[in-house]
């Protein structure tokens, strides 16, 4: 650790041009752009050279202000790009298999070991989940302010699977586990409780940290200054995704058939195993990674900027707007960030760059609390900017947690046999869904953009925003095929009398709940996938974590919203002694409304989302990112 906090990150000075500038003139070999072998010599910047070390040229080097684990400059041809990949890949994929082997059965194991209703498993499910979509903010505050996504990845893949091994043990110890039997005589005490819910919220505050780093320390391993590496780094976003359900394929199928008819402890100490695996993986990787380096608390200067700004309130901003305030250097002020260009949008921010007389004539330098640079500006200016769009992601997480929550649940009570003696586990149609983003993946990266290129010319198919409202489309479809596939099991239980049983199976075949989660799937690719790289790509420099964890966020208000729902439509629904749309016994509800009441959401949702996508402008950066010397 350093002395400013940071860790595993040297402070030895270091340029990839001016301290090697020197030597250059009694280089001849070096100068033109060679490497060569050499004999002992002087230290040069951060390196000290061997008998046998290799000289780089500044091309050998990447240029986006990356490094190794040590503080070197990274070498292009030793780190990052597909190389490093595999690994960062490999622990989400047994990350998410960990994950997915829990959460997705979670519903039943509410329902059948802690005998919760319908409607309280759905809410214990939804705010547990929520919480897991929360917590990345801490570990995107702490990856971009002190430890970088490295070591936040370390830390918290080591609570996450201290959390495993105690939901494993809650399930495994007889004193531990809860005594319900299908329901009967149910006595949990609250020490069992306790453990439980311990267990699960230390594996929400472990997935806090890596949920916001993975996905933006694998685009770290692509120098963006490199235009062959910047078009590597779109596709490494779908890979991303695809990883995830690979993981999620094997949870879904083979991990949630052992929790139902083998056991819970060994369905849930496969996944604790799992992710010590991907613990494994992703330090096998370590020597290969590119690194970028913190750079100092984000809330910080988006505090000093709006401080600033109300402080010069009455200033007004000049109309040329070359006269605001920024460093002179090519370089940001902002450790590991580039300058970002001014933009004509939010102009009241602007007054924190203005610099009065008294700053001009100010000995020494200016705090950042009265004066700030337009970079500076322009980093809450990105965040504002984003918000909407993020907004607009919430009532989409919602039609996506229902996978977890209500489809489970009408699956329990349709036909869920294959054969006269193999039953297939309700949870484990969520299979279909994984299935269809394996398959729209490679589609989508090798079919769909190359097509869409040709009309629209750009890079990448479509525009990030464009993609996203695409998947926002599909989702409402999912709600409507939802809402018709519940119509006509009610229709089928309501003919049988089945309203009087709430165990009584419908005859209607569980795979009729298919095409939902296969369309579920697909908007997942264009809109989930196309959060990722729009945050990433749309954030300030030294913010992506934080931003990776705001798209992440509404996944979590997308489960609160949920569990919401189900309360508000609870508490109107059950009024004058009437059963309500979800009661205990999903026979006698109205399931199917609650799936309308999403549909019409998602797309009034889906205009407001037009309107937004119509008004935001991109990121322009310009200069070198800033690495302190």
């Amino acid at each position: 650790m350093t002395a400013n906090g940071e860790i595993g990150f040297s402070n030895t000075p270091f340029t990839n041009k001016g301290d090697m500038a020197d030597d250059d003139h009694d280089n001849p070999a070096r100068s033109r752009g060679e490497t060569q072998e050499k004999r002992p010599r002087k230290t040069i910047g951060c390196f000290s050279t061997s008998k046998t070390s290799r000289v780089y040229s500044d091309d050998d080097y990447t240029q986006d202000g990356s490094m190794d684990l040590h503080g070197n400059p990274s070498v292009k041809s030793k780190t990052g790009n597909w190389k490093a990949c595999p690994f960062i890949l490999g622990n989400e994929c047994s990350e998410r298999l960990a994950y997915y082997g829990m959460s997705s059965n979670m519903s039943v194991y509410f329902t059948t070991k802690f005998h919760f209703g319908n409607a309280a498993a759905t809410k214990a499910n939804s705010n547990w989940s929520g919480t897991c979509y929360i917590t990345p903010l801490i570990g995107a505050f702490l990856a971009d302010s002190y430890l970088g996504r490295y070591w936040t990845i370390v830390i918290f893949s080591i609570v996450y699977f201290v959390g495993m091994t105690l939901l494993t043990i809650s399930a495994s110890v007889p004193k531990l586990k809860p005594p319900c039997k299908d329901g009967v005589d149910c006595h949990v005490s609250t020490a069992q409780l306790g453990v439980f819910f311990l267990s699960l919220y230390l594996i929400a505050l472990g997935t806090g940290g890596i949920k916001p780093c993975v996905s933006s320390f694998g685009a770290d391993q692509f120098d963006e200054t490199d235009e062959a590496e910047k078009k590597k780094k779109s596709s490494f976003f779908n890979w991303f995704y695809f990883s995830i359900n690979i993981g999620a394929l094997v949870a879904s199928s083979v991990l949630v058939y052992i929790q139902v008819h083998v056991g819970w402890g060994i369905g849930f100490g496969i996944p604790a195993v799992a992710m010590g695996i991907a613990i494994c993986s992703f330090l096998i990787g370590t020597r290969l990674y590119r690194h970028q380096k913190p750079g100092g608390s984000p809330l910080t200067r988006i505090v000093q900027v709006i401080v600033a700004s109300f402080r010069k309130w009455n200033e007004k901003v000049p109309e040329e707007k070359s006269l605001l305030y920024e460093v002179q250097d090519n370089e940001s002020v902002i450790e590991g960030s580039r300058k970002l260009a001014h933009t004509d949008t939010l102009l009241f921010f602007d007054k924190a760059a203005i610099e009065t007389p008294s700053d001009k004539n100010h000995s020494g330098p200016i705090s950042p609390w009265r004066l700030c640079t337009v970079t500076q500006v322009e980093e809450l200016k990105s965040i504002i900017r984003l918000l909407p769009i993020w907004a607009t992601g919430i009532v989409f997480a919602a039609v996506y947690s229902q996978m977890s929550n209500l489809f489970v649940l009408l699956g329990l009570v349709m036909n869920y046999h294959m054969g006269p003696h193999f039953e297939i586990p309700s949870a484990s149609l969520s299979i279909f869904d994984t299935l269809s983003v394996i398959l729209w993946v490679p589609i989508y990266d090798r079919l769909i953009v190359p097509t869409a290129r040709k009309y629209t010319g750009h890079q990448r198919g479509f525009t990030q925003l464009q993609r996203m409202g695409i998947g926002l489309v599909i989702s409402i479809f999912s709600m409507v095929v939802a809402a018709i596939v519940e119509i006509k099991r009610l229709d089928m239980a309501k003919e049988h009398k089945f309203y009087k049983n709430d165990k009584q199976i419908v005859d209607m075949s569980i795979f009729w709940q298919i095409p939902q989660y296969f369309l579920i799937g697909a908007a997942e690719v264009f809109t989930f996938i196309g959060q990722l790289e729009f945050f990433y790509d749309q954030a300030p420099d030294a913010m992506r974590s934080l931003c990776s964890a705001l798209s992440l966020t509404t996944v979590a208000l997308g489960s609160y919203l949920s569990s919401l729902l189900v309360t508000i439509v609870g508490s109107i629904t059950t009024r004058h002694g009437k059963k309500g749309w979800i009661p205990d016994n999903l026979n006698d509800g109205h399931a199917d409304y609650f799936f309308w009441l999403l549909a019409i959401l998602s797309f009034i949702n889906f205009l407001v989302y037009l309107v937004i996508a119509n008004w935001y402008r991109y990121k322009r950066a310009t200069g070198e990112v800033h690495i302190t010397k």
